[in-house]
């Protein structure tokens, strides 16, 4: 048995292979549990990602995106594909745990067990005015830092550093970064694990979209797994082509990774998955 770090104990999910992603099978409300204990308990630092159709789909040719994937504590379903996907390839995953349902789930953790959040990204006053709406829902939520850093910061060294001052400051127990993929990622695992922050959690738009500048598809296309569709419908123009090759790439790569698996079963050879978790 291979032996886990301390700071890692919370984590130990078993996992399910979706292309190059090794994907968690746990619950939304398991993965606010897990990350509010390690964050409460000052663990080391801990990446949360939350890959859907399109970081499948980036996996295959970002190698920074695969180094974040590669080492990160967490790895939660936000897309509902990444679930169609698990079923289709004979895996069980759970349940969807949305980057936006973690985002206000673990600010309500936060506020009942004291600790302390950090924002980082989102458009210029989507995190403001996020705090605001969650602060009415959760008083005792205590917010030491906001930051919407500047398009192109990640290439601009005082930026960087600005950014890693304010963090290191405010000392926080929970950091979410909504920079989008694959820049979150990437600089969760290439700088913000320095920062000595317990939990780092990359939500994407969750942000723009508790904040009102973005809204939420309908509770029925959630339930449905369609969030997707409501996007396009309101951003054809930006997003058609994201999900026409995209997605056609993404089911693409299921579809030979379950061509693999049956080759292998058919040859008797195969081998299972680190902490597979299969139906």
């Amino acid at each position: 048995m291979t032996s886990v770090p301390p700071s890692a104990l919370s984590f130990q999910f078993p996992r399910a292979r979706i292309g190059r992603a090794l994907v968690d099978c746990c619950s939304l409300a398991e993965a606010v549990r897990a990350i509010a204990r390690h964050a409460a308990g000052g663990g080391s630092p801990a990446c949360v990602v939350t890959p859907n159709a399109q970081h499948i789909v980036l996996l295959e040719s970002e190698a920074s995106l695969r180094d974040a994937y590669a080492h990160a504590e967490l790895v939660v379903a936000d897309g509902a594909s990444v679930l169609l996907a698990s079923r289709l390839l004979g895996e069980r995953l759970q349940k969807r745990v949305a980057g936006i349902d973690l985002f206000q789930r673990l600010c309500g953790a936060a506020a009942k067990l004291g600790l302390r959040v950090f924002l980082l990204g989102g458009r210029p006053g989507s995190a403001a005015r996020a705090i605001e709406k969650l602060s009415r829902q959760f008083p005792a939520l205590t917010v030491v830092g906001i930051c919407c850093p500047p398009l192109g910061f990640e290439h601009d060294e005082r930026e960087l550093q600005a950014i890693e001052d304010a963090i290191r400051a405010t000392r926080p127990d929970l950091l979410f970064v909504a920079l989008g993929a694959p820049k979150q990622e990437a600089w969760m695992h290439q700088r913000g694990r320095r920062l000595g922050v317990p939990a780092l959690i990359g939500v994407g738009g969750s942000f723009d979209i508790v904040a009102g500048l973005v809204p939420r598809a309908p509770r029925f296309l959630q339930r449905l797994g369609c969030e997707w569709l409501h996007r396009l419908l309101r951003e054809p123009r930006r997003l058609w082509k994201r999900y026409l090759f995209g997605n056609s790439r993404f089911f693409w790569i299921i579809l030979r990774q379950a061509g693999r698996r049956l080759l292998r079963s058919e040859a008797g050879a195969s081998a299972p998955a680190p902490r597979t978790c299969r139906s």
